[in-house]
């Protein structure tokens, strides 16, 4: 098996829940960071996934309906990793005054009420960001926004602190992601990108989504000492919501 698909494979297995190969569980740190260039790529293909399901529930249900099945599709298909992220971030920042203690109210795997609260609240808005997309962009909008969300979870992880001094999930992928791996990843959404909304708005959306990315990985080492897998969870969460919500309403407005 070539280096590039046991790379893919990795990405694909780790961001999604459906199998492809089960002879590939034995991934190097350096293999499970080069996987990170394949993450706006699995995106395409979620998204791709998504607008599939999208364009056949149409035919049925109303608008509202199919939305719902759509969000509720993303997240079965992710193991809803995202939005367990969310909820623990809000959870611990709620909860800690220190560093040290909110990451130890984010390893709890119960959800308390703030962070149940903040995951209703994002949920609610990516359903209604869903359900307003402009009809004639309804497509393009479905398949960005994995890909921006997978995207954005490379530029937080690049050049970040594993914040767990025991290490954990997320350390490997930090501590050897490269300028490389951004490159490729940065270049495939943004042909995505262009290939959807046109040239102009693929690079505002780079831009700006790189410059707000980068600021929460700085607010992550401020509040919680670095990043970890959650708090990756929370970027993709946030960067898909935010780039439903905000890039129709300033396209289209």
């Amino acid at each position: 098996m070539t280096a590039l698909l046991r790379t893919f494979l990795f990405a694909w297995q780790f961001l999604t829940a459906i199998p492809l190969s089960r002879s590939t569980h034995d991934a190097k740190s350096e293999e499970l960071a080069a996987s990170m260039s394949w993450y706006p790529f699995v995106g395409c293909l979620l998204g791709l996934l998504l607008v599939s399901v999208d364009r056949l529930l149409a035919q049925v249900f109303s608008s509202s309906v199919t939305s719902m099945f759509v969000m509720l599709l993303l997240i079965g298909v992710t193991r809803g990793l995202h939005q367990d992220g969310l909820a623990d971030m809000v959870d611990g920042l709620a909860g800690g005054r220190t560093p040290q203690a909110r990451l130890a109210i984010m390893r709890d795997s119960h959800i308390g009420a703030i962070g149940a609260t903040g995951l209703f609240l994002a949920l609610g808005l990516r359903f209604a960001g869903i359900t307003a997309l402009p009809v004639g962009d309804h497509i393009a909008f479905l398949i960005g926004m994995p890909v921006v969300g997978r995207w954005a979870m490379v530029v937080g992880a690049f050049h970040a602190t594993y914040a767990r001094s025991e290490g954990g999930l997320a350390q490997p992928f930090l501590a050897h992601v490269s300028w490389r791996h951004l490159c490729i990843a940065t270049v495939t959404a943004g042909i995505v990108l262009t290939l959807l909304l046109g040239p102009w708005a693929a690079l505002c959306c780079l831009f700006i989504g790189a410059a707000f990315v980068r600021l929460s990985t700085v607010w992550f080492h401020r509040m919680f000492g670095g990043v970890t897998g959650d708090l990756l969870g929370a970027t993709n969460e946030v960067a898909e919501i935010l780039f439903i919500v905000i890039v129709p309403a300033v396209l289209f407005r």
